[in-house]
């Protein structure tokens, strides 16, 4: 049996990278948002966001249901990695960027593969997938201090799709063709209304205050992020909610879908 303290031993280190992390991304700002700024400096500030990021999560974990992240298996992991790849294929590849001042946004296919993967997988190691496939890609494809956000925000849209769909719906136990499809479609659209509302909020607000970026730029992008999110939020629940129910009886005869949530 598991000594009880030792479970804190995960959130106390998660508490101390928090801290430490805010202190070094409080002095690294105004080296990494400097119009002279290297791309170096750019990514060293990202990761120590996204490390903080990392803190906060190990503190959060031990509060979540246990189902969500204990009851893991080498399947889960591989295909919450195969999710990963896709999210960072569908934002890497199936892009259009959209410049807006020194900033960007863009319209992109990586959403799909992260409500997908809450789908098929629950809301923890789904909201995962998409954040390390399209944070990895934000580094990678010239948004790299956008990928802090990137990675908070993901998670929260797959902890808001499994939630919905795995502790409201049931969606792995057996329901009708009428109430699945309902269930699937409702579930991928909480997880996207979110985003709609929250990417360009979120966003505004991270890129003047964390990121220094005048108001008029931030303001701009906002509106811009906006249209875009609310076409990528529409572009995703329609394919996501094809691929699940197309899929869904395939993984169902293989003993592969995610087991629902009861408590």
């Amino acid at each position: 049996m598991k000594n009880p303290k030792t479970k804190w031993i995960i959130p106390g280190i998660g508490l101390l990278c928090l801290i430490l992390g805010l202190f070094q991304i409080t002095g690294a700002r105004s080296t990494a948002i400097a119009e002279s700024a290297s791309a170096g400096d750019q990514l060293q500030y990202a990761v120590k966001l996204i490390l903080s990021l990392l803190g906060l999560i190990a503190v959060i974990v031990p509060f979540l249901p246990k189902s969500n992240v204990r009851k893991t298996d080498t399947r889960t992991l591989t295909m919450a990695a195969m999710f990963a790849a896709l999210c960072y294929i569908g934002f890497t590849f199936f892009k259009i960027d959209i410049p807006v001042g020194s900033e960007k946004t863009a319209f992109h296919l990586g959403n799909v593969f992260c409500v997908l993967a809450a789908l098929f997988l629950g809301g923890f190691w789904g909201g995962m997938a998409g954040s390390v496939g399209m944070t990895i890609a934000d580094l990678t494809t010239g948004y790299i201090t956008s990928a802090p956000k990137t990675f908070l925000l993901k998670l929260c849209i797959g902890l808001i799709v499994g939630f919905m769909a795995h502790r409201v719906f049931k969606l792995s136990q057996e329901h009708d063709k009428k109430f699945l499809t309902m269930a699937t479609v409702v579930s991928a659209a909480a997880g996207m209304a979110f985003n709609v509302v929250g990417d360009p909020l979120v966003g505004y607000f991270y890129k003047l205050y964390v990121l220094g970026i005048p108001q008029e730029i931030a303001t701009a992008w906002a509106k811009m992020g906006a249209v875009t999110t609310l076409v990528n939020a529409i572009i995703a629940v329609i394919c996501s909610s094809v691929f699940y129910l197309a899929l869904r009886p395939a993984l169902k005869r293989t003993g592969m879908l995610k087991p629902s949530e009861t408590r």
